[in-house]
């Protein structure tokens, strides 16, 4: 990798956190206190991980190309508005076939 690409963050609260700006910050505290919420109620960590995972790919993201979230945000609630994926969006069925 060359000098000066950003690095992942670990999939540690305080390593993502360190990655976001005030605003993602925000969001994931409030993603966070949900799912530690839950995971005290139900004894389980699986929704602490997989918050972990999603949000390390989204501090990853932000690193490289600082907006990111709030631009997926964005075209997700655009999206839903118009019911329709965006141009040049590849259909579920074809990302499927595509895994398998």
């Amino acid at each position: 990798m060359p000098d000066g690409d950003p690095v992942p963050p670990a999939a540690k609260p305080v390593a993502i956190r360190a990655c976001l700006t005030p605003d993602v910050v925000a969001e994931f505290d409030r993603e966070w206190e949900i799912v530690l919420e839950r995971a005290k109620q139900t004894k389980d960590l699986a929704g602490v991980h997989d918050l972990l995972n999603k949000w390390r790919h989204l501090a990853y993201a932000e690193l490289k190309e600082p907006g990111s979230y709030f631009r997926l945000r964005a075209t997700a609630a655009h999206t839903l508005a118009i019911g329709k994926a965006p141009p040049g969006s590849v259909p579920g069925e074809d990302m499927k076939a595509l895994i398998r």
